[in-house]
């Protein structure tokens, strides 16, 4: 495909993708591409297609001339429970008003030279959706339903260089798009609780962008093992004007700091082991991290350092396998067990934002056309 059509399908999907992307690290994607997510997301030492420069630039390095498309169906349950609230918020509350979401994603690479490659990965980073019917907030005068819907969109252009025919270096940048809207937070929406009362609640969808950067290395250690090793800048965003009374540091809503190292294993001809771990520096980020207590103690919403989600840095860890059951078909697995963000002093808040998903398991399978010998 010539790179210029390639550009126009990347920028129809980056339109797509920007339209509600979900996640389950917290608010990050557990994995990108096809291949990785039948894998629980395992990248780092371990580039599949043209999406690898998502977890890792340096894989481009190995992937050859591709190109990929794909789309996510996801289908979350979202509720929360109330207990102990002494302001008339017990209860259980559903938030899957809003059930299905649909999130593209496209990769392309291509070999420069024998030494060099080039790759365009476009996918969903993040984000978090919840639309309750039923207000959590409704007894201390929320009106209508709730919810938040955030989405993070990456368009990843990079280079990887194969310094020797074992280890590959890459660098991407992160061009990040995302999206935000709330409603039914009137409460929060007072003077005292807000430093800006009319940005807290019910403005729309606000958008904002911003860039950063994403380095990584691959280097096969012997010939069955491989690491890698892969480390992305926090993504400094514009301000969500039309939140700027919610978000601390007035609308400020960056993408944090994230890094991850792998190992990939040969155990047979057949059979591959893969495990990484990453890290996401959530607390870094005044309006993810900082602690909702400040609320209590005079200190507003939207303002410098104010109060956030009081969310937690987190390690994630994946083991993981594949096996290619014959030369036209492969089954993939693997287990994903992330620490928990919210602290159980902080759930009363982050009813709009549960990302409490700690544990996924996937499986997975590939196959294609055999090729008529020439």
């Amino acid at each position: 495909m010539k790179p210029t059509l390639s550009l126009l399908v990347a920028g129809a999907l980056a339109t797509l993708a920007s339209s509600a992307a979900l996640a389950t690290n917290g608010y990050f994607a557990h994995g990108y591409g096809v291949k990785a997510e039948g894998i629980v997301g395992i990248g780092i030492a371990l580039p599949q297609d043209s999406l690898a420069a998502a977890a890792n630039p340096a894989g481009v390095a190995w992937v050859g001339d591709r190109l990929d498309l794909g789309i996510n169906v996801f289908t979350p349950e979202r509720s929360s429970d109330i207990h102990g609230n002494g302001y008339g918020l017990n209860g259980h509350y559903d938030g899957n008003d809003t059930r299905q979401f649909y999130i593209p994603e496209f990769g392309y690479t291509r070999q420069l030279s024998p030494s060099l490659g080039f790759g365009l990965a476009v996918y969903g980073n993040g984000g978090m959706n919840t639309d309750y019917k039923r207000n959590p907030f409704a007894a201390i005068g929320a009106q209508g339903s709730a919810g938040v819907d955030l989405s993070q969109l990456f368009i990843t252009p990079s280079l990887a260089w194969k310094v020797n025919d074992s280890n590959s270096i890459g660098i991407g940048i992160n061009l990040a798009y995302q999206q935000f809207t709330a409603k039914g937070l009137q409460p929060f929406a007072q003077p005292g609780f807000s430093a800006d009362p009319n940005a807290v609640t019910s403005n729309q969808h606000d958008s904002s962008t911003g860039a950063g950067v994403r380095l990584g290395w691959t280097g096969q250690i012997t010939p069955d093992i491989t690491l890698g090793a892969t480390w992305s800048s926090r993504t400094r965003m514009g301000k969500f004007d039309k939140y700027k009374g919610l978000f601390a540091d007035q609308g400020g809503f960056d993408i944090p700091e994230n890094y991850g190292v792998g190992l990939t294993y040969k155990a047979t001809p057949r059979l591959t082991l893969a495990t990484e771990v990453q890290r996401i520096l959530y607390s870094d980020v005044s309006a993810v991290g900082n602690p909702i207590n400040g609320l209590l103690q005079g200190q507003a919403l939207g303002s410098s350092g104010g109060p956030g989600f009081g969310w937690k840095d987190i390690n994630v860890y994946r083991p993981g396998a594949s096996y290619d059951l014959s030369d036209t078909l492969t089954l993939r697995g693997g287990y994903s067990h992330a620490d928990q963000p919210v602290p159980s002093s902080q759930t009363l808040f982050n009813v709009l934002a549960p990302g409490v998903v700690q544990n996924h398991v996937s499986l997975g399978a590939t196959g294609s056309r055999a090729r008529a010998a020439s």
